[in-house]
C-alpha cells in the first residue's frame, strides 16, 4: 500500500531513509491514547453530522476492534507506515476498506499526535502522584518508628549537630510532598485538548472541540490552534518536575549509599536492594541506590535534550518535533521505576540505632550546646563560641570530649556553671531541647508526622 500522504510524490523512499524517518519504534507506546482520540474524534464527527451515523458507527465498531488487538497485544506495526498514526489507518482500511479514510476528516496528525502526547501525560502523571504518596506514606512510617532515634545531623559532611533520624526522614518528606504538589498542579496545564486545530490553522469543518474534549476527559481546549500543535511546554514542565524527583531520590540515595559503608554502619539494605561481587566475597553493594543516582543524569538529559529541540524552533509544526517523545517515554519510565524501588528500600532497610547514637556521643557535635548553656550564665554568644573552641581543641589534644571535661574545669571558664551541664551535652537530650517549630525536638517530629498523617 502506497504512503497515505504520498499523492504529492512520485518517487519512493529507500528503507533505510523510511526507517530514519520513522517513529513507530518507540511512539507504538501511544497506541492506547491514539484509539481513544480517534474515537472521540469519530463520534464528535457523527454528532456534527461531518459524517454520516452509518459510517461514524462502522469506523467506531473497526476503531474499538483495533482496541482489543492493542490490549492483546496482536497488531505488527511497520516502519514503512511511519508512526501509530499511519499504522493505526492503514489497520483500519484492513478492516474497513475505503470508509476507513473518513477517519482523518477535520484532523491532522500533528493535533493528533499532540492529543496522544496530552492522555499519556496525563494519565502517567497521575501514576507518579500516587507512587510519590506511597513513598511519603512510608517515609512517615519509617520516621514513627526513628523519632527517638539520635543520629549525627551533617554540615559540608561533617558532624553537626544531633538530630532525630525521624526529623532527617521528615524532611525528604517535605521535598517529595512539594514533587507531588507540582506535579498536581502540572495537570492543569496536561489536561488540555489540542484535538481539531488540525495542521496549524483549524478547519472548515464545523466541528465541536469541547465536545471531543469532554469525551476524552480534557478539562478544557487549546484556545489557539498554533499553539496547540507546536507547544510542548507541558512535557518540559514534566521533565523539570521529574528532574526535582530524581534529584530528591539522588540525594537520599547518596544518603543511603553512605550510611551502609563500614565507616558509617547507620543502615543495612535488604539483599533485595543489594548485590554482590564477582571477586571480592565479602562484598554488599547498595547497586539500587547507585542505579538511582545514576539515573538521575539521563533524566536531566531528557530535559535538555527537548530544551534544545524546541530553541529556536518556529511555529507551527516541524519534524524535530518527532524527537520530544522518546525523552517523555524514558523519563516516565526512569521515575516510575526509581520511586517503586526506592519505597521499597526504604520501606525494608534495616536501622541500626546503636550505631547512631554512638556516632554522636563520640564527638563534638554538642558543642553548640556549651556555647548555648554558657550564653544563659550571662557570657555573649561569641565570647562563649570562642571559648568552646578553644576548650575543643584542648579536649582534642588530650583525646577526650566535652562531656569528659571535669565540672572544676567548667567552673574555671564561668563559676556558676554547674553539674547540670553534662545534661545538657548528652546527645538525646540536645535533641529534645531543639524544640523550636520545625526543629528536630522529639516533639516538633511528632507534631510534624501527625500533621502528615492529617493532610492525607
Amino acid at each position: 500500500m502506497s504512503k497515505l500522504w504520498g499523492g504529492r510524490f512520485d518517487g519512493k523512499n529507500e528503507a533505510w531513509i523510511d526507517a530514519f524517518g520513522a517513529s513507530i519504534s518507540f511512539d507504538q507506546q501511544l497506541a492506547a491514547y491514539d484509539l481513544q482520540g480517534s474515537i472521540a474524534h469519530v463520534k464528535m464527527l457523527k454528532k456534527t453530522a461531518i459524517l454520516p451515523a452509518e459510517d461514524a458507527d462502522a469506523i467506531l465498531a473497526g476503531l474499538q476492534t483495533l482496541v482489543t488487538k492493542v490490549e492483546n497485544n496482536e497488531l505488527d506495526y511497520s516502519v514503512e507506515n511511519e508512526d501509530i498514526h499511519l499504522n493505526m489507518e492503514v489497520f483500519l482500511h484492513e478492516l474497513l476498506g475505503p470508509v476507513a479514510g473518513k477517519l482523518h476528516t477535520a484532523r491532522s496528525r500533528n493535533d493528533q499526535v499532540a492529543t496522544d502526547m496530552h492522555l499519556y501525560l496525563k494519565d502517567h502523571v497521575q501514576q507518579i502522584v500516587a507512587q510519590l504518596k506511597t513513598l511519603r506514606q512510608v517515609l512517615v512510617t519509617k520516621a514513627e518508628q526513628h523519632v527517638y532515634t539520635v543520629m549525627p545531623g551533617y554540615t559540608h559532611l561533617q558532624h553537626a549537630q544531633p538530630i532525630s533520624f525521624g526529623h532527617h526522614l521528615m524532611a525528604y518528606y517535605q521535598m517529595f510532598t512539594r514533587d507531588q504538589e507540582r506535579l498536581t498542579e502540572s495537570l492543569s496545564r496536561i489536561d488540555l485538548s489540542p484535538l481539531g486545530a488540525a495542521a496549524l490553522a483549524g478547519t472548515t469543518f464545523p466541528i465541536d472541540r469541547s465536545y471531543a474534549a469532554q469525551e476524552l476527559g480534557f478539562a478544557g481546549v487549546y484556545a489557539n490552534s498554533l499553539d496547540a500543535v507546536s507547544d510542548r511546554d507541558f512535557i518540559l514542565e514534566f521533565l523539570s518536575n521529574a528532574s526535582l524527583i530524581m534529584m530528591h531520590l539522588s540525594r537520599f540515595c547518596e544518603e543511603l549509599i553512605l550510611w551502609c559503608s563500614y565507616e558509617y554502619q547507620f543502615i543495612e539494605l535488604t539483599d533485595t536492594f543489594s548485590t554482590g561481587s564477582s571477586i571480592m566475597p565479602q562484598k554488599k553493594n547498595p547497586d539500587m541506590a547507585e542505579l538511582i543516582r545514576g539515573k538521575t543524569g539521563r533524566v536531566y538529559g531528557d530535559l535538555f535534550g527537548l530544551l534544545t529541540i524546541m530553541k529556536s524552533l518556529p511555529l507551527a509544526y516541524n519534524k524535530d518535533l518527532q524527537e520530544d517523545k522518546e525523552g517523555m517515554f524514558d523519563t516516565v519510565s526512569t521515575v516510575m521505576h526509581s520511586l517503586e524501588i526506592f519505597a521499597g528500600m526504604i520501606d525494608t532497610m534495616k536501622v541500626k540505632e546503636q550505631n547512631m547514637l554512638q556516632a554522636t556521643q563520640q564527638d563534638f557535635s554538642n558543642a553548640t550546646e556549651l556555647a548555648d548553656y554558657l550564653a544563659t550564665k550571662g557570657i555573649p554568644f561569641r565570647k562563649a563560641h570562642e571559648i568552646v573552641g578553644k576548650l575543643i581543641l584542648s579536649c582534642m589534644e588530650d583525646g577526650i570530649y566535652l562531656q569528659d571535661v571535669p565540672l572544676s574545669q567548667y567552673q574555671e571558664i564561668e563559676p556558676t556553671i554547674e553539674a547540670d551541664i553534662y545534661q545538657k551535652l548528652d546527645s538525646v537530650q540536645a535533641v529534645k531541647n531543639r524544640h523550636s517549630l520545625g526543629g528536630t525536638g522529639f516533639d516538633q517530629v511528632l507534631a510534624q508526622i501527625n500533621q502528615a498523617h492529617l493532610s492525607e
